[in-house]
């Protein structure tokens, strides 16, 4: 699992190495260009994520309405009311700093890894497979309001009306028709499931690569310190560990069997870097400083599955025992 997961991780790297080297393919805006490609891939990613969901799945998960509202409100609540607490902390010149971190909080939760780790750890797998699916389509209209809050750019607009007309065009309308041509096609996806994987990790990586580009051709990093990337690292894993903390009080609070407590932790402690790369290629197409707005999903996410493959492997190991 963790050869797998560096090596996802090492491309990433690869990606910023290759767009600050190289930037000029990824802001060339000629025909076939990285933005129409990315585009096209974006669709597929999730006209494939429609083809894989299970209606029969998604009707049985509604039933636990406890589990499903602790991992939504985790996921967009708590997470951004743990970064609305330290704004008032944060000097004027790290605005940018503190919303790219934002950004990070207000993003749907994951859903392969999650689902996956849930499986490991003999968890409520129908309730992980609600509730990472379910989070994707609420943040196609949570995500862009919580940004929009907050958005001050310098010589950036936040039009949401646009925004989420675009979401709903690239994402939410291939998932659905994904979802109504699951019974014909879903059991040829299941199939070929690993295939997609890479599929959804190329085209991930095109944007980080895209985004960098942009970002280092107009200097964006010349005027960010090596100490402020030191403090988004640090700044993400202590939100991760703030963030499982909690959800394993309110577990606690609330009487969660075993079952449903890993699924509520495992799912409302991720962060989707699918939805974080789709996203901010939406709500920063016009941004400088796009790239700096995936620094923290990447370091979320190389923090979350590092760490939570390891606490599902020891309670998938204490439930065999």
């Amino acid at each position: 699992m963790l050869k797998k997961i560096d090596g996802f991780i090492v491309g990433l790297i690869g990606m910023i190495l290759m767009a600050w080297l190289f930037p000029q393919p990824g802001i060339y805006k000629g025909t076939g260009n990285l933005e129409q490609i990315t585009d096209i891939g974006i669709s597929l990613i999730f006209f494939f994520y429609g083809l894989k969901l299970s209606p029969q799945q998604m009707r049985e998960g509604l039933r636990n309405y406890r589990l499903h509202l602790t991992i939504q409100l985790a996921t967009y609540l708590l997470f951004p009311a743990l970064l609305i607490a330290f704004k008032p902390l944060v000097p004027e010149e790290q605005h940018l700093l503190w919303l790219a971190m934002f950004f990070l909080a207000v993003l749907p939760s994951t859903v392969s890894s999650s689902v996956v780790m849930v499986v490991m750890a003999q968890g409520n797998v129908a309730g992980a497979i609600f509730n990472a699916s379910i989070s994707g389509l609420i943040g196609i209209v949570l995500t862009p309001l919580w940004m929009g809050l907050f958005w001050s750019v310098e010589g950036a607009t936040f039009d949401f009306s646009a925004i989420i007309i675009d979401l709903l065009i690239k994402i939410l309308l291939p998932v659905v028709l994904g979802l109504s041509l699951h019974r014909f096609l879903g059991a040829f996806v299941k199939r070929h499931l690993k295939v997609l994987a890479r599929f959804d990790k190329t085209v991930i990586l095109l944007i980080v690569y895209k985004s960098f580009s942009k970002s280092f051709t107009t200097g964006l990093f010349d005027s960010i310190s090596p100490l402020a990337i030191v403090l988004l690292s640090v700044s993400t894993l202590a939100l991760f560990a703030a963030v499982y903390g909690l959800i394993s009080g309110i577990c606690s609070l609330l009487n969660f069997n075993r079952a449903d407590r890993i699924a509520a932790l495992f799912c409302g402690s991720k962060k989707s870097l699918v939805h974080g790369t789709v996203f901010s290629k939406v709500l920063f197409e016009n941004v400088a400083g796009q790239g700096l707005f995936l620094v923290p999903v990447m370091l979320y996410h190389a923090y979350q599955l590092i760490i939570v493959s390891f606490i599902a492997r020891r309670k998938g190991r204490e439930q065999a025992v």
